[in-house]
Order: C-alpha cells, then sequence, then structure tokens
C-alpha cells in the first residue's frame, strides 16, 4: 500500500456508534491545504455536489468543534467537520488536481467507496456470482454507451480511433495487454467477446476503469483523440496500481467463468 493511501486509511475514525468518519481539520494538511479557508470552500463545493446527487448531507458532512492545543500550551475550540467516506470522495474530487496528494485521493476514496457500496447492498451480496455477473456486465453496457459519446465529444470519431481507444484503457488495466492480447490469454474464439468472459471481480473493475475515463474525459474537458487515449491509459494504470496495493489479482489472472454471459442469458430466459 502506498505511503499517501496508508495515511489516508490511518486518519480514520470510528464513533462509538461503529460509523467510520474522517476528521476535516486533520484531512485538510494531507490535502496539502494549509489555510483552513481555502479548504472550507472545497468543503462547500463537496456539500453542493452531495446535494445534487440526492444524498443527504447531515449523513455525510457533521460539524463538531474539537480541542486543539496551541504553541503556547493553551487549548482552545475550533470548529471540525466530521466527513464519511463519500464526503471525502466529494471533497478530492473538488480538489485542486494539479497536487499528486489528490490524484491519490481521488483514487482511494473512490474505490474504498464503491467497495463499501457493494458491502452495503445486502442483495447484491445474496446474488450468485452469474447474477452478479449479469447486472455487472449489464451495467458495463451502459456505461460503455456513454463512454463513447464522451470520447466523441472528445475528438475519438471513427470506429477504429474508438478500438485504439478501448485499447489504451486495458494496456493500463492489464498491464500492457490490448483486446486481442487478453482476447488470446484467455483462450477465446475470434467471435467471442472478452466481456463476456469475465467473472465479476473482472467485470467489477473494467466498470470502474470506464466510469472514471468517462467522468475524467467529461471534468477535464479533455479534446484530442491522442489526449483521450492518454486519459484512458492513465485511469486503466491507475485502477490498475490501486487493486495492486488493495492486495487484489491482476486481471489477466483472474479466471476464465466456465459459461459465459450469453450461456448465463440464454439459461435464465428457459427459467423465465
Amino acid at each position: 500500500m502506498s505511503e499517501q493511501h496508508r495515511s489516508f486509511e490511518d486518519l480514520k475514525h470510528q464513533s462509538e456508534d461503529g460509523f467510520e468518519f474522517w476528521s476535516a481539520r486533520e484531512l485538510a494538511p494531507l490535502l496539502e491545504y494549509r489555510d483552513w479557508r481555502n479548504f472550507e470552500n472545497v468543503i462547500s463545493k463537496a456539500v453542493q455536489a452531495c446535494e445534487l446527487s440526492n444524498h443527504r448531507i447531515a449523513d455525510h458532512f457533521v460539524d463538531v468543534t474539537k480541542m486543539v492545543l496551541l504553541g503556547s500550551g493553551s487549548r482552545r475550540s475550533v470548529k471540525d467537520i466530521q466527513l464519511s467516506r463519500y464526503a471525502c470522495y466529494l471533497i478530492v474530487q473538488n480538489g485542486d488536481p494539479i497536487k499528486p496528494v489528490i490524484a491519490a485521493g481521488q483514487t482511494y476514496f473512490a474505490i474504498q467507496t464503491r467497495r463499501q457500496e457493494l458491502a452495503d447492498d445486502v442483495s447484491f451480496q445474496k446474488l450468485k456470482d452469474d447474477q452478479k455477473r449479469l447486472l455487472l456486465r449489464n451495467e458495463l453496457r451502459e456505461h460503455n454507451k456513454q463512454l463513447v459519446e464522451v470520447a466523441q465529444q472528445a475528438g475519438v470519431e471513427t470506429g477504429l480511433d474508438f478500438a485504439i481507444f478501448q485499447n489504451h484503457g486495458y494496456q493500463g488495466l492489464y498491464g500492457g495487454l490490448d483486446q486481442k492480447a487478453i482476447h488470446q490469454r484467455k483462450g477465446l474464439k475470434k467471435s467471442q467477446k472478452i466481456l463476456d468472459h469475465m467473472g465479476s471481480t473482472e467485470l467489477a473493475a473494467n466498470l470502474f476503469r470506464a466510469t472514471q475515463a468517462e467522468d475524467k474525459l467529461r471534468r477535464d474537458n479533455v479534446q484530442g483523440k491522442q489526449q483521450a487515449n492518454k486519459v484512458h491509459l492513465d485511469v486503466g494504470r491507475k485502477v490498475r496500481e490501486t487493486i495492486a496495493e488493495l492486495g487484489g489479482t491482476m486481471p489477466e489472472d483472474l479466471p476464465v467463468p466456465e459459461s459465459s454471459i450469453k450461456e448465463i442469458e440464454s439459461a435464465a430466459k428457459k427459467l423465465q
């Protein structure tokens, strides 16, 4: 685990009720905000984003006061905010993207927030792996459509352009392997699509790659297909780095499921 990711985890607190939270006062210096007023501006943007996403602000941003030790040895009360993991995610998304620690925070809190969402989703956990695969594959199919639209706005226009763009994302996530190489590694036939022969863990990694690439292209208003390709490559690499830091298995080393998505879909239709 990287030093920055370890620091984010080390700052985590737990309330008496068992809920995890971060202190805004402690998070600010880690994110290289020395002026509290500047950091408050970032928090304000995060609160607005929270409200726009239809989350209850009170569930993620809790105003508190804390005692701090002054240089003179005396103590005084200052305003602080207890932040949920999702609140931290929104804060780093609205932070200064030039700072490397902000980029590290975006990756850490995005992946950890997504992992927590899935962990909290009891219905998702009860699904068998084939059902999870079907759910994730359908979600990935929809997000790939959105990724196509955003990539087109960036200058990825032709079918060949998009194939090259997609390969950059795969190469970042799969340690240099492009779509053809992944296809060969899985031992698939030419007619078989690699996304239909991925397990739920591998599909989830690709879903995260696609959603984050889409968000970054849109957020940074990327222009030019070469720049779009670079963004997709960098996002894939960042997801791969985080998988490694969390002790996960690299996607190219994950097993190929016995049944394809098409076979699962056919079986499901027969049961209807």
